[in-house]
């Protein structure tokens, strides 16, 4: 089994031997390096990919203490500068797209460039009106997820999660077995996560001094509150491109 010793704990890693520009895949919450594993064989014809499971997540080091996304954020340094990638283009989606966005102001030498996909940066919605009622719903939602991982029903908080958050109502029994037992496995750390008060935070102000290309996305059928938080980071950002990604069921 590949690891790393990345920030100080064991990294879970799997690289790919094509010899072109370095692309690391990470994954969001409850997830793991697997994930990816449906679009590494054409992105491996082009580019050398790395996918890695995060700190708490699946075969990679639990640290005892909470996780924070600063904590995150050192860790891809580490590995990225570990396994001499630098510079990287990092792709990246929901809570690990927020931790590239953070990479790109504290480590911008390390990367070519970015492709993020729906960052839950809420903090950014904070001071619109219109928009507290919609914030309001998705922390009561959260916060039910949370207390069924407090009280040790992983399996209901993992299922809770994808039904009332992440995809909608009856999409759980389309999870395939394997990916059912990643979420209730991961559930321990999505806690540590939410309870970093820096979780949905983004400064803004420092956005303008990263130069290189930004790819923001957003799905079709996502929830209402992504757009507003792409468009505020396009806002601070000098080199950035948006897109919205329209899939048919015909496509499914």
């Amino acid at each position: 089994m590949p690891t790393a010793n990345a920030n100080g704990i064991q990294i879970f890693f799997e690289l790919g031997e094509t010899d072109g520009p370095p692309l690391v895949l990470v994954h969001g919450s409850w997830e793991s390096h697997a994930d990816w594993e449906p679009v590494i064989p054409a992105l491996s014809e082009t580019f050398q990919v790395l996918t890695y499971d995060r700190r708490g997540h699946s075969q990679s080091e639990r640290p005892a203490g909470g996780d924070s996304i600063h904590d995150d954020v050192a860790d891809l340094a580490a590995l990225i500068d570990t396994l001499g990638l630098s510079p990287a283009w990092v792709v990246r989606n929901s809570f690990g797209a927020s931790i590239a966005l953070r990479l790109a102001l504290d480590r911008p030498g390390l990367l070519r460039g970015l492709v993020v996909h729906e960052p839950p940066l809420l903090a950014l919605l904070a001071d619109d009106p219109a928009a507290a009622p919609m914030l309001k719903e998705v922390q009561a939602r959260v916060d039910a997820v949370l207390e069924r991982i407090e009280s040790g029903d992983h399996e209901g908080a993992a299922r809770q999660f994808i039904e009332t958050i992440a995809i909608g109502p009856g999409a759980w029994a389309e999870v395939p077995p394997e990916n059912r037992r990643t979420l209730i496995e991961n559930a321990p750390t999505f806690l540590d996560e939410s309870r970093d008060p820096d979780q949905f935070t983004f400064e803004l102000q420092r956005a303008g001094a990263f130069s290189k290309p930004v790819l923001l996305t957003t799905g079709g059928q996502s929830p209402p509150m992504f757009p507003p938080v792409i468009a505020r980071i396009a806002e601070a950002l000098p080199d950035t491109e948006t897109h919205r990604l329209i899939v048919s069921r015909e496509m499914v």
